[in-house]
Protein backbone atom coordinates (compact mmCIF):
# COMPACT_ATOMS: atom_id res chain seq x y z
CA UNK A 1 0.00 0.00 0.00
CA UNK A 2 1.16 3.46 -0.83
CA UNK A 3 1.48 5.79 2.02
CA UNK A 4 1.62 9.45 1.25
CA UNK A 5 3.98 11.76 3.68
CA UNK A 6 3.49 15.57 4.28
CA UNK A 7 6.08 17.12 4.40
CA UNK A 8 6.21 19.83 6.89
CA UNK A 9 8.97 22.00 6.20
CA UNK A 10 6.41 23.34 3.68
CA UNK A 11 6.04 27.11 4.41
CA UNK A 12 2.73 27.96 5.79
CA UNK A 13 -0.12 28.20 3.67
CA UNK A 14 -1.77 31.26 5.99
CA UNK A 15 -2.49 34.66 4.66
CA UNK A 16 -1.52 37.72 7.28
CA UNK A 17 -3.01 41.46 7.03
CA UNK A 18 -1.73 43.54 9.52
CA UNK A 19 -1.94 47.32 10.45
CA UNK A 20 -4.02 48.01 7.50
CA UNK A 21 -7.08 50.54 6.69
CA UNK A 22 -9.51 49.22 4.52
CA UNK A 23 -12.60 51.24 3.68
CA UNK A 24 -13.42 49.34 -0.16
CA UNK A 25 -16.68 47.67 -1.03
CA UNK A 26 -16.01 44.00 0.17
CA UNK A 27 -12.17 44.57 1.10
CA UNK A 28 -11.22 41.35 2.16
CA UNK A 29 -14.21 38.86 0.48
CA UNK A 30 -13.93 35.17 0.47
CA UNK A 31 -10.15 35.15 2.69
CA UNK A 32 -9.43 31.87 3.59
CA UNK A 33 -6.53 30.34 6.11
CA UNK A 34 -5.72 34.51 7.04
CA UNK A 35 -4.67 36.18 10.10
CA UNK A 36 -6.14 40.25 10.59
CA UNK A 37 -4.36 42.04 13.58
CA UNK A 38 -4.53 45.21 14.26
CA UNK A 39 -5.92 46.69 11.11
CA UNK A 40 -8.95 49.42 10.73
CA UNK A 41 -12.32 49.07 8.74
CA UNK A 42 -13.33 52.90 8.16
CA UNK A 43 -12.67 55.51 5.46
CA UNK A 44 -14.13 57.89 2.44
CA UNK A 45 -15.07 54.63 0.49
CA UNK A 46 -17.60 54.05 3.30
CA UNK A 47 -17.98 50.28 1.97
CA UNK A 48 -19.61 47.58 3.56
CA UNK A 49 -19.14 43.35 4.28
CA UNK A 50 -15.70 43.64 4.63
CA UNK A 51 -14.64 39.98 5.68
CA UNK A 52 -17.88 38.07 3.71
CA UNK A 53 -17.46 34.94 3.31
CA UNK A 54 -14.34 34.19 5.10
CA UNK A 55 -13.49 31.26 6.52
CA UNK A 56 -10.92 29.48 8.96
CA UNK A 57 -10.11 33.30 9.92
CA UNK A 58 -8.71 35.05 13.35
CA UNK A 59 -8.95 38.76 13.86
CA UNK A 60 -7.43 40.18 16.18
CA UNK A 61 -7.14 43.42 18.04
CA UNK A 62 -9.05 45.37 14.56
CA UNK A 63 -11.62 48.45 14.64
CA UNK A 64 -14.71 47.77 12.30
CA UNK A 65 -16.50 51.19 11.73
CA UNK A 66 -18.66 49.88 8.63
CA UNK A 67 -21.90 48.05 8.34
CA UNK A 68 -22.18 44.34 7.41
CA UNK A 69 -18.39 43.30 8.21
CA UNK A 70 -18.47 39.39 9.23
CA UNK A 71 -21.57 37.92 7.30
CA UNK A 72 -21.39 34.24 6.06
CA UNK A 73 -18.11 33.72 8.14
CA UNK A 74 -17.89 30.10 8.24
CA UNK A 75 -15.10 29.33 11.25
CA UNK A 76 -13.21 32.03 13.07
CA UNK A 77 -12.12 33.60 16.24
CA UNK A 78 -12.59 37.20 16.76
CA UNK A 79 -10.27 38.63 19.58
CA UNK A 80 -9.72 42.38 20.95
CA UNK A 81 -11.85 43.87 18.70
CA UNK A 82 -14.20 47.04 18.62
CA UNK A 83 -17.18 47.03 16.54
CA UNK A 84 -18.72 50.63 17.09
CA UNK A 85 -22.41 51.81 16.88
CA UNK A 86 -22.01 52.68 12.86
CA UNK A 87 -20.67 48.89 12.55
CA UNK A 88 -24.15 47.81 11.95
CA UNK A 89 -25.43 44.06 11.45
CA UNK A 90 -21.95 43.37 11.90
CA UNK A 91 -21.91 39.23 12.39
CA UNK A 92 -24.95 37.69 10.67
CA UNK A 93 -25.44 34.05 9.02
CA UNK A 94 -21.89 33.18 10.84
CA UNK A 95 -21.00 29.89 11.72
CA UNK A 96 -18.56 27.87 14.49
CA UNK A 97 -17.00 31.31 15.73
CA UNK A 98 -14.99 32.57 19.16
CA UNK A 99 -15.16 35.95 20.10
CA UNK A 100 -12.91 36.75 22.97
CA UNK A 101 -12.90 39.90 24.94
CA UNK A 102 -14.50 42.25 22.48
CA UNK A 103 -16.94 45.06 22.47
CA UNK A 104 -19.65 44.71 19.74
CA UNK A 105 -22.02 47.85 19.45
CA UNK A 106 -24.02 48.88 16.57
CA UNK A 107 -27.79 47.63 16.21
CA UNK A 108 -28.52 43.85 14.99
CA UNK A 109 -24.94 42.87 15.79
CA UNK A 110 -25.58 38.83 16.06
CA UNK A 111 -28.18 37.38 14.08
CA UNK A 112 -28.77 33.67 12.51
CA UNK A 113 -25.90 32.02 13.53
CA UNK A 114 -25.19 29.10 14.44
CA UNK A 115 -22.30 27.62 17.31
CA UNK A 116 -21.42 31.32 18.37
CA UNK A 117 -19.01 31.39 21.48
CA UNK A 118 -18.46 34.89 23.40
CA UNK A 119 -16.15 35.30 26.37
CA UNK A 120 -15.40 38.35 28.02
CA UNK A 121 -17.32 40.84 26.13
CA UNK A 122 -19.15 44.21 26.39
CA UNK A 123 -22.50 44.02 24.23
CA UNK A 124 -24.43 47.12 23.73
CA UNK A 125 -26.46 46.18 20.52
CA UNK A 126 -30.57 46.09 20.27
CA UNK A 127 -32.28 43.42 18.54
CA UNK A 128 -29.30 41.10 19.64
CA UNK A 129 -28.80 37.51 19.09
CA UNK A 130 -31.96 37.15 17.19
CA UNK A 131 -32.65 33.59 15.64
CA UNK A 132 -29.79 32.40 16.58
CA UNK A 133 -29.15 28.54 17.07
CA UNK A 134 -25.99 27.41 19.60
CA UNK A 135 -25.00 30.78 21.75
CA UNK A 136 -22.86 30.37 24.36
CA UNK A 137 -21.50 33.43 26.59
CA UNK A 138 -19.43 33.31 29.86
CA UNK A 139 -18.46 36.46 31.49
CA UNK A 140 -19.99 39.02 29.44
CA UNK A 141 -21.91 42.22 29.87
CA UNK A 142 -24.71 43.37 27.61
CA UNK A 143 -27.51 45.50 27.08
CA UNK A 144 -30.05 46.61 24.65
CA UNK A 145 -33.60 45.64 23.72
CA UNK A 146 -34.93 42.65 22.63
CA UNK A 147 -31.69 40.66 23.45
CA UNK A 148 -32.09 36.92 22.28
CA UNK A 149 -35.16 36.60 19.99
CA UNK A 150 -36.76 33.67 19.44
CA UNK A 151 -32.79 31.82 19.98
CA UNK A 152 -32.27 28.34 20.51
CA UNK A 153 -29.70 26.27 22.32
CA UNK A 154 -28.55 29.68 24.19
CA UNK A 155 -26.36 28.64 27.31
CA UNK A 156 -25.48 32.34 29.69
CA UNK A 157 -23.21 32.20 33.05
CA UNK A 158 -21.65 35.13 34.77
CA UNK A 159 -23.37 37.29 32.53
CA UNK A 160 -25.11 40.76 33.24
CA UNK A 161 -27.78 41.92 31.08
CA UNK A 162 -29.48 45.44 31.21
CA UNK A 163 -32.58 45.05 29.24
CA UNK A 164 -35.47 45.13 27.77
CA UNK A 165 -37.94 42.57 26.24
CA UNK A 166 -35.63 39.52 26.84
CA UNK A 167 -35.76 36.26 25.84
CA UNK A 168 -38.99 35.76 23.67
CA UNK A 169 -40.18 33.00 22.70
CA UNK A 170 -36.40 31.40 23.74
CA UNK A 171 -36.13 27.76 23.89
CA UNK A 172 -33.89 25.46 25.36
CA UNK A 173 -31.92 27.96 27.54
CA UNK A 174 -29.47 27.88 30.50
CA UNK A 175 -28.54 30.00 32.75
CA UNK A 176 -26.33 30.26 35.77
CA UNK A 177 -24.69 32.92 37.96
CA UNK A 178 -26.10 35.82 36.13
CA UNK A 179 -28.19 39.19 37.16
CA UNK A 180 -31.21 40.20 34.48
CA UNK A 181 -32.24 43.57 34.73
CA UNK A 182 -35.01 43.29 32.08
CA UNK A 183 -38.90 43.64 31.80
CA UNK A 184 -40.95 41.00 30.41
CA UNK A 185 -37.87 38.56 29.83
CA UNK A 186 -38.85 34.73 29.10
CA UNK A 187 -42.54 35.53 27.43
CA UNK A 188 -43.42 32.42 25.48
CA UNK A 189 -40.14 30.84 26.47
CA UNK A 190 -40.04 27.02 26.29
CA UNK A 191 -37.54 25.08 28.23
CA UNK A 192 -35.56 27.34 30.26
CA UNK A 193 -33.74 26.72 33.55
CA UNK A 194 -31.96 29.40 35.78
CA UNK A 195 -29.84 28.83 38.18
CA UNK A 196 -28.17 31.04 41.40
CA UNK A 197 -29.14 34.14 39.44
CA UNK A 198 -31.08 37.58 39.76
CA UNK A 199 -33.59 38.45 37.76
CA UNK A 200 -35.60 41.52 37.85
CA UNK A 201 -38.07 43.51 35.76
CA UNK A 202 -42.13 43.12 35.22
CA UNK A 203 -44.00 40.87 34.36
CA UNK A 204 -41.35 37.93 34.76
CA UNK A 205 -41.95 34.88 32.24
CA UNK A 206 -45.62 35.37 31.30
CA UNK A 207 -46.86 32.09 28.93
CA UNK A 208 -43.98 31.06 29.38
CA UNK A 209 -43.57 26.24 29.34
CA UNK A 210 -41.13 24.48 31.35
CA UNK A 211 -39.31 27.15 33.27
CA UNK A 212 -37.31 26.90 35.61
CA UNK A 213 -35.67 29.19 38.18
CA UNK A 214 -33.31 27.46 41.43
CA UNK A 215 -32.54 29.35 43.89
CA UNK A 216 -32.91 32.79 42.23
CA UNK A 217 -33.82 35.90 43.65
CA UNK A 218 -37.03 37.45 41.56
CA UNK A 219 -37.88 41.25 41.67
CA UNK A 220 -40.86 43.10 40.27
CA UNK A 221 -44.57 43.49 39.66
CA UNK A 222 -46.75 40.51 38.79
CA UNK A 223 -44.24 37.71 38.20
CA UNK A 224 -44.65 33.94 36.59
CA UNK A 225 -48.32 34.74 35.57
CA UNK A 226 -49.96 32.13 32.48
CA UNK A 227 -47.55 29.77 32.96
CA UNK A 228 -47.27 25.85 31.95
CA UNK A 229 -45.29 23.36 34.33
CA UNK A 230 -43.40 26.31 36.00
CA UNK A 231 -41.16 25.26 38.90
CA UNK A 232 -39.65 27.06 41.83
CA UNK A 233 -37.21 25.45 44.06
CA UNK A 234 -35.94 27.63 46.82
CA UNK A 235 -36.18 30.89 45.46
CA UNK A 236 -36.41 34.70 47.33
CA UNK A 237 -38.84 36.74 46.22
CA UNK A 238 -38.74 41.17 46.24
CA UNK A 239 -41.93 43.26 45.49
CA UNK A 240 -43.41 40.72 43.48
CA UNK A 241 -47.57 41.44 43.72
CA UNK A 242 -50.32 39.42 41.81
CA UNK A 243 -47.45 36.49 41.62
CA UNK A 244 -48.89 33.40 39.45
CA UNK A 245 -51.95 34.23 38.15
CA UNK A 246 -53.69 31.15 36.39
CA UNK A 247 -50.19 29.29 35.99
CA UNK A 248 -50.01 25.77 36.75
CA UNK A 249 -46.61 25.98 39.03
CA UNK A 250 -44.66 23.88 41.83
CA UNK A 251 -43.07 26.42 43.93
CA UNK A 252 -40.87 26.49 47.36
CA UNK A 253 -40.36 30.54 48.31
CA UNK A 254 -38.13 31.62 51.10
CA UNK A 255 -38.88 34.70 52.86
CA UNK A 256 -42.10 36.61 51.95
CA UNK A 257 -44.29 37.45 48.73
CA UNK A 258 -46.32 40.43 48.28
CA UNK A 259 -49.37 38.85 46.81
CA UNK A 260 -50.23 35.57 44.98
CA UNK A 261 -53.34 35.73 42.89
CA UNK A 262 -55.57 32.59 41.43
CA UNK A 263 -52.64 30.00 40.84
CA UNK A 264 -54.57 27.64 38.42
CA UNK A 265 -52.85 24.44 39.51
CA UNK A 266 -50.10 22.59 41.28
CA UNK A 267 -48.46 23.63 44.91
CA UNK A 268 -46.76 26.55 46.44
CA UNK A 269 -44.88 27.06 49.36
CA UNK A 270 -44.23 29.98 51.12
CA UNK A 271 -42.90 31.54 54.28
CA UNK A 272 -45.14 34.30 54.46
CA UNK A 273 -47.61 35.80 52.27
CA UNK A 274 -49.25 39.39 52.29
CA UNK A 275 -52.27 38.43 50.49
CA UNK A 276 -53.74 35.49 48.57
CA UNK A 277 -56.36 36.65 46.08
CA UNK A 278 -58.97 34.57 43.66
CA UNK A 279 -61.19 37.01 41.64
CA UNK A 280 -63.10 33.87 40.11
CA UNK A 281 -63.15 30.10 40.89
CA UNK A 282 -59.63 27.76 39.61
CA UNK A 283 -59.81 26.65 36.21
CA UNK A 284 -61.82 23.84 35.14
CA UNK A 285 -62.39 23.31 39.04
CA UNK A 286 -58.92 22.37 39.95
CA UNK A 287 -56.82 24.31 42.48
CA UNK A 288 -53.47 25.19 43.99
CA UNK A 289 -52.65 24.29 46.84
CA UNK A 290 -50.97 26.66 48.94
CA UNK A 291 -49.30 26.24 52.05
CA UNK A 292 -47.89 29.22 54.53
CA UNK A 293 -44.99 28.26 56.62
CA UNK A 294 -45.15 31.29 58.98
CA UNK A 295 -48.90 31.60 60.02
CA UNK A 296 -49.38 35.93 61.04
Amino acid sequence: MEHTVLDTSLPSLRETYTNLTLDEERALYGICHADVVECTFDGPADGESALKEASDVTVTNCDFRLRYPLWHVHGGRMAGCTLTETCRAALWYAEDMVIEDSNLGGIKALRECDRMTLAGCTVQSAEFGWLCRGVEMTDCRMGGEYPFFMTRGLHLKGVHLTGKYSFQYVEDCTISDSILDTKDAFWHGKNITVTDSTVKGEYLGWYSENLTLIRCHIVGTQPLCYCKNLTLIDCTMEGCDLSFENSEVNATVKGFVDSIKSPAAGKIEVDRVGEIVYERAPVDGHGCEIVVKEKR
